[in-house]
């Protein structure tokens, strides 16, 4: 996977292909799909939600530049992959999952595999987690519409690298907003971000 979907796609953060390598995959996936864990798309992990494909995993992770030392708000638990990803490249990892089952199962997970610098919450990701604020970099695995939700862009640090999908136009794309610089990185397709809870 690390050889031909990232490295061979221009992931070249060297922290974030070790991490990606380190990560089981199969053990974020329903039991129905272990044997596809490692293939070049998304799966789906219940509640109408996905796990992303490896490639959006790592690109997403890369866009953040992290060095070791940062907090991350990740909004979007889902399995619970991406966080461990960034689990390993970051001090800390904030993430929040509007589904309560998909909540729970991610924070029994992480702890089982041994991410114990990831805090699990069960919320509104477009509200993100005030009293874990300020974030160092913020991943949201969800499309919003137009631009960020304010509360997000409100807890992140000066500076600090934004990396999500928006929808404008009509176009989905995955862009990295840093400051009033917004950059879009490629087209993408995820499930809405919903304000709200379930469960």
């Amino acid at each position: 996977m690390v050889e031909r979907q990232l490295h061979g796609r221009e992931i070249a953060d060297e922290r974030v292909l070790s991490a990606m390598a380190q990560v089981p995959r199969e053990e974020f996936v329903p039991d129905e799909h272990r044997r596809h864990a490692y293939r070049d798309g998304a799966l789906r992990i219940g509640e109408g939600q996905t796990i992303s494909q490896p490639w959006i995993v790592a690109k997403m992770a890369e866009l953040l530049e992290l060095g070791g030392g940062e907090r991350v708000l990740e909004v979007g638990t889902g399995s619970g992959y991406a966080a461990a990803v960034l689990s390993l490249l970051a001090a800390e990892v904030v993430t929040v999952e509007r589904h309560a089952a998909l909540a729970e199962s991610a924070r029994e997970r992480l702890a089982r595999l041994g991410h114990a610098n990831v805090d699990v919450r069960h919320g509104d990701g477009s509200q993100g987690v005030p009293d874990r604020a300020p974030f160092d970099a913020i991943s949201v695995t969800a499309t919003a519409s137009g631009e960020p939700p304010r509360a997000l862009r409100d807890q992140a640090s000066p500076g600090a690298p934004m990396a999500l999908p928006l929808q404008r136009g009509g176009r989905e794309m995955l862009v990295r907003i840093r400051g009033t610089a917004v950059e879009a990185v490629t087209p993408v397709r995820f499930v809405p971000l919903v304000e709200g809870t379930k469960g």
